[in-house]
């Protein structure tokens, strides 16, 4: 028997379908969001995508995890696509019939010339007949190189930004069909939607929670199919990164007018919009007219709760195989380009006695294996080690062990707008941070003085803040002692109250009421 203001534990909120366009697991945001939502009374669905054929499922604290399937079918280059007889008039129809063409002559080739070597080849007839087909085959190899030179010189033009016909192609569908111009130029957007839809619409959600641009179009157009049926639903569209600021993902010059396209689109469509930081709040209203500033849910980790894995804290320095008087520099996150890491491999031999560790989603990546072979060319490759990511809630006593956190990245827009998670992760750590000059970051590591700020991509400055790190560490750690208010704030415990907020003002009726005692 229930006391008035009392509430069955086993009765949701609401239910609530949180989209992500990955695989879960190396989504730390997502997974916090998740776990906080479904243990403030929510029921949580986590829908993210997988290669296979089949279906994943599992538990993520209280929520439950599914990965559907998603299918490249849109993406994939059409038949016959590259054929331009203005262009290119002598271009095959598309790369893999000129390679098929390539291979065919030249096997061709080779087979004359094995029929000239083999036994009882002889006489004027024979000779004639091979010498035709010689003949033959050089016309057609030369003829095939023609037309395979076309085939790939079509190619780099349609990949050129500044080709006439390209930016011709783009300004017309642009101007044709407006923020619609995404259905022509990125087709594969609708793989998303074909991946997602059944399995959103069989769970009737109560709130859509689409994380980032591509599952903004989903969530939306999922929205749409409710509302038509009766079913009031709400979308909360969590917005990652200025996605006009970003450096594009994919080759060509296409893709990016496209997703930038598709998110104007959608963005009216969303009930509520959070998004990482207060900058990007700003912009997002700017750049899309929102009614509302968005509501600012820091990517910060967290420290409370009860932890998702029974395994122990991995030993970092273990891993790495040094002992506790090595200096070890640790970075944590995406290896790309942009994000810097060469200058933390390239500057090791100025360092003495540093090693490195870069706690990346995939060690044995293109972007991984092309570091350490940098640090082989440079000598050092002894003192970088790659290792694999470990489960959010185990992020900060991971990283603790080691001496300084490294953000090295480059000066890109949305690199200067928000304290990013390993901002917020090695601060939990108490580590030192040496940071690029990108503004906000470098900002409240000045105001703080809980690291050093370099310029970017200058691997002098780099070893001179390093350097002065390394030499006086506790000056820097003193600062989380002092300031335990900058850690109170940085939590996601404190960002998932802001978040629940936030579901609640949609849904006046979920609130969690105060429970009366017997």
């Amino acid at each position: 028997m229930h006391t008035e203001g009392e509430t069955d534990p086993l009765e949701p909120r609401g239910r609530v379908v949180m989209l992500v366009d990955n695989g879960v697991e190396k989504d730390s945001r997502v997974q916090k969001a998740a776990t906080s939502i479904a243990a403030a009374g929510w029921e949580v669905h986590l829908v993210g995508c997988v290669r296979s054929r089949r279906r994943q499922t599992w538990r993520l604290g209280g929520a439950h995890v599914l990965l559907v399937p998603r299918q490249d079918v849109l993406n994939r280059p059409r038949p016959r696509v590259w054929r331009s007889t203005l262009r290119r008039p002598l271009a095959y129809s598309h790369a893999e019939v000129a390679a098929y063409r390539r291979r065919l002559v030249q096997s061709r080739r080779a087979d004359i010339a094995a029929t000239r070597l083999a036994p009882g080849v002889d006489g004027p007839v024979w000779k004639a007949w091979l010498a035709a087909r010689r003949i033959s085959a050089r016309a057609q190899q030369s003829w095939v190189a023609l037309r395979a030179h076309q085939t790939d010189s079509l190619a780099r033009a349609r990949m050129d930004a500044n080709s006439p016909v390209e930016r011709l192609a783009l300004a017309f569908w642009q101007k044709l069909l407006g923020d619609r111009a995404w259905r022509v130029l990125d087709r594969g957007l609708w793989d998303w939607d074909t991946a997602y839809r059944t399995t959103v619409d069989e769970l009737e959600p109560d709130i859509i929670h689409a994380n980032d641009f591509r599952m903004l179009g989903v969530g939306a157009r999922a929205v749409r199919r409710a509302r038509a049926k009766g079913r009031e639903v709400k979308l909360v569209w969590d917005a990652h990164e200025f996605l006009p600021g970003i450096r594009p993902w994919h080759d060509g010059p296409r893709w990016h007018p496209a997703v930038c396209a598709y998110e104007r689109e959608y963005a009216g469509a969303a009930d509520a919009v959070v998004t990482v930081s207060a900058p990007l709040a700003d912009m997002l209203v700017e750049h899309h007219g929102l009614r509302q500033k968005p509501a600012v849910v820091l990517n910060a980790p967290a420290i409370g709760g009860e932890p998702t894995t029974t395994r122990p804290v991995p030993d970092l320095r273990e891993l790495c195989g040094i002992g506790a008087g090595t200096p070890l520099a640790v970075y944590s996150g995406g290896a790309s380009e942009p994000r810097g890491l060469i200058i933390m491999i390239e500057a090791l031999p100025r360092l003495a006695g540093l090693h490195v560790a870069l706690v990346v989603p995939v060690p044995g990546g293109s972007e991984a294996k092309r570091l350490l072979h940098r640090a082989g060319e440079l000598g050092v490759r002894d003192r970088v080690h790659i290792l694999p990511y470990v489960p959010f809630d185990q992020v900060v006593p991971f990283l603790s062990a080691a001496d300084v956190g490294v953000i090295p990245i480059h000066h890109w827009p949305n690199h200067e707008i928000a304290l990013i998670t390993k901002f917020f992760e090695y601060s939990h750590a108490r580590l030192p941070i040496v940071v690029s000059d990108v503004r906000a970051m470098s900002e409240t590591v000045r105001g703080t003085g809980q690291g050093e700020v370099f310029r970017a991509e200058d691997e002098d400055d780099y070893v001179r803040a390093v350097e002065a790190v390394l030499s006086a560490p506790e000056r820097y750690r003193a600062v989380y002692g002092a300031r335990p208010d900058l850690l109170r704030a940085w939590t996601w415990e404190a960002q998932a109250e802001v978040l629940d907020g936030v579901y609640t003002e949609l849904l006046p009726g979920a609130a969690k009421p105060s429970v009366k005692s017997v």
